[in-house]
């Protein structure tokens, strides 16, 4: 991998210089989710394929972005996958207002990423909140409000560990979901056990949202939809496979024969109790600037 290195004390203020808002956009999203696609990039914020990566290629000239291969399994490479560069790290850090990491730390984190053991599932969630943002851009009715990742919504829904979590409005009304991203390797007995701490969550008065299992065969989604029938379980759940739309009318609940948005089920910001993140001062704070529509 080649990185270019800065010539000047003033690179970080010169190079940042020549960000546009989507390009900040696209920083905060590769610092928060670690890595995305040429794929994500294009259906979040470009309406054509060869801008994306015009774009990308020259935030990567700054070394505000950094740019890897990722072999498949059974052979075969896909498409090319973006992390922060070394200056992107920096950037972000002195937004944060943290101490910036040296060049070294930070080829270690972009290092670090390339070579993540959850690489494959990371991409997969990835994937899901990148569909909705696409669908958000290309329908002006639908908004992706929030998009946090496994780590955010973990901190911020005490007792609950989604892959990830957001909020969508449809003319603007809002629905909340709770992600959680299946790539087939855990029994079913332990997927379904997960919905305890959603049950326990929604008995806090926190939020009840809909928990999405996105399923990666149709046989797996029969298979889950069997057990959570037995399971009866007392929160909203729905699943749906990976070739499917998430934000079209795709997602099964337990006892239905039609699939529907996951927006129409049952969706609870829950009461104005400690560590209920969707409050501030006793009054519901729920965000209302679509980051997908400029």
């Amino acid at each position: 991998m080649e990185f270019i290195v800065p010539v000047t004390t003033d690179h970080l203020t010169a190079r940042t210089s020549h960000l546009t808002p989507r390009d900040r956009d696209l920083l905060d999203k590769l610092g928060d989710h670690k890595v995305l696609s040429t794929s994500h990039v294009h259906h979040i914020w470009f309406a054509s394929r060869r801008t994306a990566e015009m774009r990308l290629n020259e935030l990567r000239e700054l070394d505000m972005v950094s740019k890897f291969t990722f072999a498949r399994q059974g052979g075969g490479v896909d498409e090319h996958m973006w992390t922060l560069g070394v200056l992107g790290h920096q950037w972000q850090a002195s937004r944060d207002k943290r101490a910036e990491p040296t060049r070294r730390a930070a080829l270690a984190m972009i290092h670090q990423t390339e070579a993540s053991r959850t690489l494959t599932h990371l991409l997969l969630v990835n994937e899901f909140f990148a569909r909705l943002a696409g669908h958000a851009r290309r329908h002006p009715g639908a908004s992706l409000e929030r998009w946090w990742s496994d780590a955010k919504s973990t901190s911020a829904f005490r007792g609950v560990q989604p892959d990830g979590h957001a909020l969508w409005s449809v003319e603007g009304e809002f629905a909340g979901l709770f992600l959680e991203a299946d790539t087939g390797t855990e029994p079913l007995t332990r997927v379904v056990a997960k919905l305890a701490a959603y049950r326990r969550l929604a008995a806090n008065d926190s939020a009840s949202y809909p928990v999405l299992f996105w399923l990666h065969s149709p046989k797996r989604e029969a298979h889950l939809q069997q057990q959570l029938r037995a399971a009866n379980v007392q929160v909203s759940v729905a699943t749906a496979t990976h070739d499917a739309d998430p934000a079209g009318p795709v997602w099964l609940t337990s006892g239905s024969r039609d699939r529907v948005p996951f927006w129409q089920l049952p969706s609870n910001h829950g009461a104005a109790v400690a560590g209920n993140p969707n409050f501030r001062d006793g009054e519901l704070d729920l965000p209302g600037r679509d980051p997908f529509h400029p």
